[in-house]
């Protein structure tokens, strides 16, 4: 990433029930700062408090509907990088009004605008209000034909980057007395390898240290645990990616949480890194001995 050059701020609109939502979650995923909800008339006090906190760098996504009001004039008025200065994108999302019914009969709740109306009546006016920022949109996205996991590769396809849309792993080693990590995706036990403990020199270090690595990784077992362990990892992580996931918590556990799975943790992390995950470990459970 460019620490000097400004990142893109991305306006979110269009349609309720058209995926506003889906979109905004998307981007928060590959890294945008994002504000729902916002007035346009606050578009460049977001810039520049995010410009202040986090750096010119950190790419911004607000979401605005019509339930802004009549916001098309100001809104226009503070999307131009001149006036923000960011490289910007207006992203409209519609889809028919076939759809949009049956989106908003399903999520149960009334259209903003339909008052004490047909929710159709709503949609109507809703296109009313938008159909001159619909017409200088830079991203015209229509989503009847997509479901949520089509929508949100769509939007990683057009402001992902190589960084954003790498899946992310965390490796976490934990020690089962203490419980299982409750967010973990994929559990694996290093109970069944010996435990450095019992071997005085080793019991003061933890799986960090060479000595105690050396140990557990040499142990009858642990090289055939890595070898087959890691195509499943991959392999559900390549299926993660397709599904839309970008984010994967693999625990590894052993009794206390500071040798074997340490060790093991480290080791996976290192692997799955040289197979160009993004990967950060972590270790819950060491120093609570």
């Amino acid at each position: 990433m460019n620490e000097t050059a400004p990142g893109e701020l991305v306006i979110v609109t269009g349609m309720t029930g058209a995926g506003r939502s889906t979109a905004a979650k998307e981007l928060e995923d590959l890294g945008y700062f994002v504000v729902d909800n916002l007035p346009p008339t606050l578009v460049r006090d977001v810039v520049r408090l995010v410009d202040d906190s986090r750096g010119v760098h950190q790419p911004i996504a607000v979401v605005v509907d019509v339930r802004s009001g009549s916001f098309f004039d100001s809104l226009q008025a503070n999307r131009h990088q001149q006036v923000t200065g960011r490289p910007t994108t207006l992203l409209f999302l519609e889809a028919t009004d076939e759809v949009l019914v049956r989106r908003q009969e399903a999520a149960r709740r009334p259209h903003p605008l339909q008052g004490g109306g047909r929710l159709l009546h709503g949609l109507h006016r809703e296109r009313t209000a938008l159909a001159d920022l619909r017409g200088d949109a830079d991203v015209l996205l229509d989503t009847s034909n997509f479901n949520v996991h089509q929508l949100k590769d769509r939007i990683a396809e057009l402001f992902g980057t190589a960084a954003s849309t790498r899946l992310k792993v965390t490796v976490i080693s934990f020690g089962f007395k203490y419980g299982i990590p409750v967010d973990a995706d994929w559990v694996a036990d290093m109970r069944f390898l010996p435990n450095p403990h019992w071997i005085p020199d080793l019991r003061p270090q933890d799986g960090r240290d060479p000595d105690v690595s050396a140990y557990v990784l040499s142990q009858p077992g642990a090289g055939r645990f890595l070898e087959q362990y890691l195509p499943v990892l991959e392999t559900v992580a390549e299926g993660y990616l397709t599904e839309g996931k970008r984010f994967m918590r693999v625990a590894v556990g052993c009794t206390g949480g500071k040798h074997r799975s340490v060790a093991m943790s480290e080791a996976i992390g290192a692997l799955l890194r040289e197979s160009g995950y993004d990967v950060r470990t972590s270790h819950r459970d060491l120093g609570r001995e």
